[in-house]
C-alpha cells in the first residue's frame, strides 16, 4: 500500500502462526503488504498444544489490529484451524470489537466476508482449577480482583507489556500485590507503526487479545482459570450507529466474554475464564479500593501513563482526561477530598474547566458517553450526587448545579449491590 489518499483494501489474509518456545510470530497479508507481530511470554515454558490451540485464537483476535489498517472488504483464513465458535468470535470481534473503529472511520463493515480455514481440534490437558492467571492492568478494578479472591487459590498476575518498555505505574502496582508475575512483550509490525494518513486508524478489541494470551500462558503452565476484572457497565454500548449498538468496552461485556469462553472450550477442555466482577458496578469497586490504602500511593489510571512511546508517558495523574476524571469522581464518595486529593495531586472535579466532561459522563452531554473506559451515566450520576452533597465539596458550585440536574435511574446503594449475572465459579471467592 502506498503512500496517499486512504482506500479500502481488497483482501486480508491470514499468513500462518508459527511458535518456536514461548514465542508466537503472527503473520498477516494486507493486498500486497505483509505484517508480522511477535509475542515473546516470561514465565511461561514451551507452548504444547492445547496452548498453541488457544494461541490461534489470539492469532485470529490479533489480527484485527492489522486488518483495521486497510478494513479490507474480504476476509481469508486459509489454513488456520478454527471451529464454530471460534469463527463467531472472530465475526464479532470485527463488526462489534471495531465498532468505534467503523463510527469514527465512516467505514461500515456490515459487507465484510470471512472465509477459510480448517477444523479445530479439542485437547484436554491436566489444568488445576485452583490455580488462576489475572490478567492485571494497574487500574482499581484489577486490584480490587486480587484483593477479592480467595486466598486459597494459587495466584499469579499476567502483565502484557510493549516492545518499547514496560508502564511504571503499573509495574508499581503488581509489586504491591507481591504476587509472581507471567508476562508477555507484545511487538507490533513497525509498518504499521510507521503506517501514517495512508492507514485506517482507531480502537481495537485489545481486550479480547489481551484475555486469549493470557489463556494462552494459562494452559501452558497447567492453570485452570483465567480470572478477568471487567464490571457490569462494561457491557453498555455508548452509542447506537446503522442500528447496531457501538460500545469502546465491547472486549470487556459479557457477550464478549461469553463468546471468548466458547471459542476457548472448543479448543481446551476445562479452562475457566470469566470475569469475578461481572455483577459488580464501578461504583462498588471503588467503595472496596477506597479502603485499600497501600495502593493508593502507586496506582494510576490515566491513560497517559501507558503511552506506547515512553517519551510520552505522564509521569502522574493529568487531571484533564476522561479517565483521571471518571476515576476521580467515583472514589470521591469514598474517601475525603483531602485523601483524593493526595492521591491525583490536583482536584480535577473542582475544576470548572472540567464540567463539560462532567456533563457527558453522567449523560446530559453534547455527546454521548466518551470511547474511554469509564461507568455508565448512573455510576457517575450517583457519584456525582453523593459527592455534591458531602460537606467538603459543598464550596464547588458548579459540582452543586451540576447535581440539581442529574436524575440517575438507580441510587448509591443500589449500586452496591450486584447486578445481573456471574459466571464466576464459587471456589474463585472469599
Amino acid at each position: 500500500m502506498s503512500p496517499g489518499p486512504r482506500h479500502r483494501a481488497s483482501l486480508f489474509s491470514y499468513r500462518g502462526l508459527e511458535i518456536s518456545g514461548a514465542t508466537l510470530f503472527a503473520h498477516y497479508r494486507l493486498d500486497d503488504l505483509d505484517f508480522t507481530e511477535t509475542v515473546v511470554f516470561e514465565g511461561v515454558d514451551d507452548l504444547n498444544d492445547a496452548s498453541r490451540a488457544v494461541a490461534t485464537l489470539w492469532y485470529l483476535i490479533a489480527g484485527l489490529s492489522y486488518y483495521k489498517a486497510g478494513a479490507a472488504l474480504h476476509v481469508d483464513l486459509a489454513e488456520t484451524p478454527v471451529g464454530p465458535a471460534g469463527r463467531v468470535l472472530l465475526s464479532a470481534a470485527l463488526h462489534d470489537g471495531l465498532g468505534e473503529f467503523s463510527v469514527l472511520n465512516h467505514l461500515p463493515l456490515d459487507n465484510v466476508t470471512i472465509d477459510g480455514g480448517t477444523p479445530a481440534r479439542r485437547h484436554a490437558p491436566p489444568l488445576d482449577p485452583r490455580a488462576v492467571l489475572v490478567p492485571f492492568g494497574g487500574g482499581i478494578d484489577s486490584v480490587v480482583v486480587v484483593e477479592e479472591l480467595n486466598p486459597s487459590l494459587d495466584r499469579q498476575l499476567f502483565v502484557v507489556s510493549p516492545a518499547s518498555g514496560r508502564f511504571d505505574a503499573l509495574e508499581a502496582t503488581a509489586a504491591q500485590t507481591g504476587l509472581p508475575v507471567v508476562r508477555a512483550t507484545r511487538s507490533l509490525d513497525e509498518r504499521l507503526l510507521a503506517g501514517g494518513p495512508a492507514f485506517f486508524h482507531g480502537h481495537v478489541p485489545v481486550t479480547a487479545m489481551v484475555t486469549l494470551l493470557a489463556a494462552t500462558a494459562a494452559v501452558a503452565a497447567g492453570r485452570g482459570g483465567v480470572v478477568m476484572s471487567n464490571e457490569h457497565s462494561a457491557s453498555v454500548p455508548n452509542l447506537t450507529w446503522r442500528q447496531r449498538p457501538i460500545n469502546h468496552q465491547w472486549s470487556k461485556s459479557l457477550i464478549a466474554e461469553i463468546l471468548l469462553a466458547d471459542a476457548i472450550d472448543e479448543v481446551v477442555e476445562g479452562l475457566v475464564v470469566a470475569s469475578a466482577l461481572r455483577d459488580r458496578s464501578e461504583l462498588w469497586v471503588a467503595e472496596r479500593f477506597s479502603h485499600l490504602l497501600a495502593y493508593h500511593p502507586v496506582f494510576r489510571s490515566c491513560n497517559r501513563a501507558f503511552a506506547q512511546d515512553q517519551s510520552r508517558r505522564a509521569p502522574t495523574w493529568c487531571g484533564e482526561c476522561d479517565k483521571c476524571l471518571f476515576i476521580n469522581l467515583v472514589l470521591a464518595p469514598f474517601l475525603s477530598r483531602e485523601a483524593l486529593g493526595d492521591i491525583f495531586n490536583s482536584e480535577p472535579l473542582a475544576n470548572p474547566d472540567r464540567l463539560s466532561q462532567l456533563e457527558t459522563l453522567v449523560g446530559l452531554g453534547e455527546t454521548p458517553k466518551p470511547f474511554e473506559c469509564v461507568g455508565d451515566p448512573d455510576e457517575s450520576g450517583a457519584a456525582l450526587v453523593a459527592t455534591a452533597h458531602e460537606e467538603s465539596w459543598r464550596d464547588v458550585e458548579h459540582l452543586a448545579t451540576l447535581a440539581t440536574r442529574v436524575h440517575p435511574h438507580a441510587s448509591l446503594d443500589d449500586l452496591l449491590a450486584p447486578r445481573g449475572p456471574s459466571r464466576v465459579p464459587a471456589h474463585w471467592l472469599r
